[in-house]
């Protein structure tokens, strides 16, 4: 597995703290989220709850999706 770099876990982070800043998230973010989640990189925990947390809301329609 080969860990995940710093320009890639600043996209993340940025990724991260907009969308739930405003409550919303575009296509593009959650195809982003989800190949990260699913990717061979390495995740620490913190990350991967939050990206749970973002599909968590979701599902229960806290995050709107926009394109």
């Amino acid at each position: 597995m080969r860990a995940i770099g710093p320009s890639n876990q600043i996209l993340l982070e940025t990724v991260l703290e907009r969308v739930f800043t405003i409550r919303r998230i575009t296509r593009q973010d959650q195809q982003l989220l989800m190949s990260t989640l699913l990717s061979k990189e390495d995740l620490n925990e913190e990350e991967r709850l939050q990206i749970s947390r973002v599909f968590d809301a979701l599902q229960k329609g806290l995050l709107k999706v926009v394109d």
